[in-house]
This record gives structure tokens, sequence and C-alpha cells, in this order.
């Protein structure tokens, strides 16, 4: 679908979405927030199924971990997938874990050797789920290690994985001001054939010189301008809208849907 902008699924709100079917392209969801959760969850998730696509969006795959990949888990993954008829599944390029849960999503040290790793592994996750994984770009505050750039580490995983990309447009931008680069030559360079989703939110500024990634705030003009200028370089692709944080009430959160909508429309 052209011009498509869906929303996050949040609990804050799901009745509502039930009740009332407001229009929304796509619903996206974290499927650990829904395995596993019995016959209500199951229920409720048919009901959105039946009336909407949904996407997914993963929270725990720690795909640049140390620790071994957890193919039991991503074996009940497939399951729920397939359960409920949901092809696109997104992750972090980054981790969460090693010796235990971490609770963040921190940097994969930006070398060739790390990006051949988590490529493997990657590979053997789309051979589980027999369905495409899309990385997302992730924001970063002190990287790891950078013998290469973060733009080469993610054009080498994408490629060597043979794996797609959810280009997080805020997640650029906070980037490039942390980091002191240029968003448009970064989002320009990018691989247009493996761009097939999007996401944009907000984020907070704790200073000129340092955003924080934080899903919860409107989205800024500066993100919208680069979200069209994504659209310019690499044609149209599916956006997602997130909001964790200072939710708002739907029909607020509805408004700012058509808002991001508007971007692709303008350049069709």
């Amino acid at each position: 679908m052209r011009h498509s902008v869906g929303l996050g699924l949040r609990r804050e709100f799901l009745s509502e979405v039930l009740a009332s079917t407001p229009a929304v392209d796509f619903w996206e969801i974290a499927p650990e927030n829904w395995m596993a959760r019995g016959y209500e969850a199951e229920y409720q998730l048919d009901r959105i199924r039946e009336r909407y696509a949904v996407s997914s969006h993963g929270l725990s795959l720690s795909i640049g971990s140390p620790d071994p990949l957890d193919e039991s888990f991503v074996r009940q993954l497939k399951t729920f997938l397939d359960r409920f008829n949901i092809s696109r599944y997104s992750e972090h390029l980054s981790y969460c874990s090693a010796n235990g849960h971490l609770y963040d999503l921190l940097p994969i040290p930006f070398t060739e050797q790390a990006a051949e790793y988590v490529a493997a592994r990657v590979k053997r996750v789309q051979d589980i789920l027999e369905r495409p994984v899309l990385l997302e770009n992730v924001s970063y505050y002190a990287p790891a290690k950078t013998e290469i750039t973060e733009l080469a580490f993610i054009k080498q995983v994408l490629e060597h994985a043979d794996c797609q990309l959810l280009l997080d447009v805020n997640n650029v931008y906070v980037n490039s001001v942390n980091h002191n680069y240029d968003p448009f030559d970064f989002i320009a360079a990018l691989p247009s054939q493996r761009i097939t989703y999007g996401h944009i939110a907000g984020h907070f500024e704790e200073a000129s010189d340092l955003l924080i990634d934080t899903h919860g705030a409107d989205v800024r003009s500066e993100v919208y301008e680069l979200l069209a200028f994504a659209y310019q370089q690499h044609g149209d692709f599916p956006v997602l809208l997130e909001r964790d944080f200072n939710i708002p009430p739907l029909d607020v959160l509805l408004q700012e849907v058509k808002k991001v909508k508007a971007v692709s429309q303008e350049l069709a």
C-alpha cells in the first residue's frame, strides 16, 4: 500500500482500537508482549488481524550479543508469527544481553569482524523463521569501537546477511547530532533495495549537541524533513510512528499519523 503509515499498538488504547477501528494502515506489535499470554491475548490479536495488517518489532533477539543465539526463542517466535500470519519481523541492530539480560540496547562494535559475526547470526535466524529479517539502525551515545564507520558497518551486515533495513529516520537524526555527521549524506548512501520499512519518532534535546531517543514526544520538523529526503532518495516505503512514553490520547496520535502520511503524499 502506497503512503502506508502505521502506529504501535499499545495497551493504553487497545480497547478503543477494538471498539472503533480507527483509520490506521497497520499496527506494529512487540512479539514478546503477546507471546504465551493466553487465550484473551490471542482473541484480541485475532480481532486486530481481521481488520488490519500487523507488523512485528522484536525487543530481545540480541542479535549482536556475545552469548549463543537463543534458537529456542527464535522457534517460539516463528510459531507466533505463523499463528497470526505476520510476515514482517524487524529487530534492532544492537544487543541487550551478555551473560544475562542488560535491559538496554547497546551498540555493536563497528568492525568488519563484528559485522561478519552479526551477519552469520541473522542468516541463522532467517533460516529458522523462514522470513527475511529487517534490521533497524539504532541510536547510540558512545560507540564501542570504530574500525569502520557506522554506515559501512550497517551496509556490510545487510549485504552479507542478505537481509533488509528498517530505516529509523529519527535515529539517523539523533546520531548525526550526537556524533557530528550529515544525516542527509548518511541516508543518501544507504542501499535503496534494502529499505523496506521505516520508523519515525520524537526525541528529547538534553543539550544542543546531545539528543536522547525517547519516543516520548512529537516528531520534530527536522526529522520530517529527513523523512521527505529519504522518500526522494529511496522511494515510498511503509513508516511506523513510534510513541512509547508520554502517550497522548489515541485521537491525538492519529492526527500525527496523518501528518506523517502527508510527507509521502506531497512527494507523489
